[in-house]
């Protein structure tokens, strides 16, 4: 049996947010609807103290490398499209 994990550590801009309680709801709003759609694990993972900015980290767990890709690459797409926030950077990692 084979485990492959893969990780994402994504990071956003939030260039209208002008504090953290409003930071917190746009985060936890796209974290909610990433499990959703993905069914992968999410969570804030640094600059959880600055309003316009956050890094969350994803995980995808498959029997193959490709499908755990796919899977955090599609996460990458939808968030680069469908949200307020802009894309800074991301890295994928399989372990």
């Amino acid at each position: 049996m084979r485990v492959v994990v893969g990780v994402c550590t994504v990071e956003l801009l939030i260039p209208s947010m002008g504090s953290l309680k409003g930071k917190r709801q746009v985060v936890k709003s796209l974290i909610s609807r990433l499990q959703n759609k993905f069914k992968v694990s999410v969570a804030e993972v640094d600059e959880n103290d600055k309003w316009q900015k956050a890094i969350i980290g994803i995980a995808a767990v498959s029997n193959e490398a490709n499908h755990a890709t796919r899977v955090l690459q599609s996460v990458v797409n939808y968030i680069d499209r469908e949200t307020a926030s802009q894309l800074l950077d991301y890295s994928i990692e399989i372990l």
